[in-house]
């Protein structure tokens, strides 16, 4: 056995489908994913936006295609020949989707090369229909948390067998963490993906109220997506832009968490977050509310939880840290350690390839 699955291995090639959600949002989960099968010397090829800086990245040994290489109208079939050409000089022999919005390329492309795909769904599914899966060519689903499995089950019972619970891998810092410097005033970040101003109206109109308290922090904010300038005209009428600032989505996410001392999730997440994984993973104080995807958060253990549409319960939750900054720091440090327990990078990389195992067998 042991000497099967070692030529199981040799004989192993991979082509990763990277969506533009996936290198912007993902990109530590790629670059620790293109690290281990380095590490085990296996062929990979990426498939990626050709907006993505593949010198600010580690990918490797991996040879990078981009798609779309015409970003133009009526190009479509055009671009899918191309990949697939691209792909059959590569010779993969399991193709990896790393984001459900390239599902229905995938499985196109699984189709052309007669190969078996594994489908990483990282967002709950309102319904069957919204995925594009081959039945006959669609070999796993990888999910990155029991709540998208739970999701997952629910619309593909007759693929219960198939749908595989992978946590995404990170390193825990250890230094620095929440509160480490105690003569600077608080540092909050607040990190969603919306294209919805209101999502963050009720964090800035008790941001405002704690200012005007007398409390003295900065705060950053990432993710605003295409309401980046509403949120700036937001910031502007609440008089905040002395304390506020935007965050490029493009600015690397850990060395911004690694300063911080309170992260803020302001709505219920329907996509696993890397970005609050991170932050916990540096030890900072997590303030979130629960619903959606929210296997992160964790009443008074791993979290302070509020309701999104009540003022005052995030007020509370934002004093509960800020006042007792003992009580944050010990937050803090339970999620990082709930974070060394589950979502290890040695465990992630070892159970996607025991699914590549299965799949190539």
């Amino acid at each position: 056995m042991a000497s099967e699955d070692v030529r199981n291995k040799k004989s192993l090639r991979v082509a990763l489908i990277a969506s533009d959600r996936t290198v912007c949002e993902y990109s530590m989960f790629l670059q620790r994913l293109l690290v281990g099968l380095a590490d085990e010397s296996v062929p990979v090829a990426l498939v990626c936006p050709p907006d993505y800086n593949v010198n600010s990245a580690f990918t490797g040994t991996a040879e990078v295609i981009h798609y779309p290489v015409f970003d133009l109208p009526l190009m479509g079939h055009l671009n899918v020949r191309l990949l697939v050409e691209g792909l059959a000089k590569f010779k993969p022999t399991v193709l990896h989707c790393l984001c459900e919005s390239n599902a229905s390329l995938t499985a196109q492309l699984a189709r052309r090369l007669d190969l078996p795909y594994v489908l990483m769904v990282n967002s709950l599914q309102k319904r069957r229909s919204s995925l594009a899966v081959s039945s006959t060519h669609c070999a796993r689903f990888i999910a990155p948390a029991k709540s998208v499995a739970d999701n997952l089950t629910g619309l593909y019972p007759e693929s219960a067998d198939l749908i595989e619970q992978i946590n995404i891998g990170t390193f825990i810092s250890e230094t620095g963490g929440c509160f480490s410097r105690p003569s600077r005033p608080a540092a909050i970040i607040m990190a969603h993906s919306s294209g919805k101003v209101g999502d963050f109206e009720n964090v800035f109109g008790v941001i405002r109220h704690l200012l005007i308290d007398g409390y003295e922090f900065m705060m950053a904010v990432r993710g605003g997506g295409r309401a980046e300038r509403q949120l700036w005209n937001l910031l502007a009428a609440l008089g905040l832009l002395p304390v506020v600032t935007l965050v490029s989505r493009l600015m690397p996410w850990r060395p911004v968490a690694t300063g911080a001392d309170i992260i803020v999730r302001p709505q219920p997440n329907h996509t696993f977050d890397p970005l609050l994984l991170e932050a916990m993973s540096v030890g900072t104080a997590v303030a979130g509310c629960k619903g959606a995807v929210d296997d992160l958060i964790i009443e008074d253990q791993t979290a302070v939880v509020f309701n999104p549409d009540d003022e005052l319960s995030i007020m509370h939750a934002l004093k509960r840290l800020l006042d007792r900054r003992e009580f944050a720091c010990q937050i803090a440090g339970s999620a990082k350690e709930y974070v060394r327990q589950n979502y290890t990078v040695s465990g992630m990389i070892s159970a996607t390839f025991e699914v590549y195992r299965k799949v190539h067998a």
